[in-house]
């Protein structure tokens, strides 16, 4: 199985940074797992809605740009499903028995994902109803996906 995390903005924080290489490498041993990230999109604080789907648009543009017509895209997004982690290792192991061996998981900048991004999206998973910066939701993400492969394993892991 290929995973690629698409996110928006650059990782700045050295303990997201050290977190985020522990998980890549135990997920070594489980799947081939890239991230990739797009540039963010400068906004000052007071914008308009018009000038929120601007900046929605160019950062989805730069997302979609990373992924192919044979990609099985997960978007988080706040109003997604809201699954269980034995359920999303459900669901990895689903896309997995009937050939989605490419999966993207799409990660918005501070304003979210652009309808277009939504539209390309073949599930919306949520984490929470809360709202979490974008950089702490690809070390969340990783260690779900890792906790994913081991219950889909029946490998022990801490609950």
């Amino acid at each position: 199985m290929k995973i690629t995390i698409i996110s928006v903005g650059k990782l700045k924080e050295k303990y997201l940074k050290q977190g985020i290489q522990e998980y890549l490498k135990r997920l070594s041993a489980y799947a081939k797992v890239d991230i990739i990230e797009v540039a963010d999109e400068k906004a000052p604080e007071n914008l308009s809605e018009a000038d929120m789907e601007v900046v929605k648009r160019k950062e989805g543009e730069r997302i979609l740009a990373h992924i192919s017509q044979d990609t099985y895209v997960i978007t988080l997004e706040i109003n997604g499903a809201m699954l269980t982690s034995e359920q999303l290792a459900q669901k990895m192991d689903e896309l997995a028995t009937y050939g989605k061996s490419k999966i993207a998981f799409t990660i918005g900048g501070s304003l979210g994902l652009s309808k277009e991004v939504q539209q390309r999206s073949d599930y919306a998973l949520s984490f929470s109803k809360m709202t979490f910066p974008h950089q702490l939701m690809r070390l969340v993400l990783l260690e779900q996906v890792y906790r994913g492969f081991r219950i889909n394993r029946g490998e022990p892991y801490h609950k």
